[in-house]
């Protein structure tokens, strides 16, 4: 492993996804992966399997020209982390110091 981002297991990935859009309500694209620390190339395939799954909502927007992506938390999403995901975690704690807050 090389860099300043450790691997993460896609579990934990999945989490900090979810749990970063319902600290902030909505999220561009670019602001979640940023927020997140993932790459939008390798990353994206997580973000529509949860959309597809029903855990977040996407919708886009104009914005001028443009077309940007937001994404929000679904309920679902959160009752997945506080279900599945958060036990999980205590079981199988992630190796790194700074955890993210179980917090909803």
């Amino acid at each position: 492993m090389s860099g300043s981002n450790p691997y993460r297991d896609r579990i934990y990935i999945i989490k900090d996804i979810i749990l970063t859009l319902v600290q902030y309500g909505e999220l561009n694209q670019t602001a979640l992966v940023s927020f997140c620390g993932l790459n939008l190339k390798k990353h994206k395939s997580i973000l529509d399997e949860l959309e597809k799954n029903n855990l977040i909502q996407s919708e886009e927007r104009h914005l001028g020209k443009r077309i940007i992506t937001i994404y929000k938390p679904a309920q679902e999403g959160i009752e997945f982390c506080k279900t599945i995901l958060e036990p999980y975690e205590s079981l199988f704690p992630r190796k790194k110091n700074d955890q993210t807050k179980n917090e909803f």
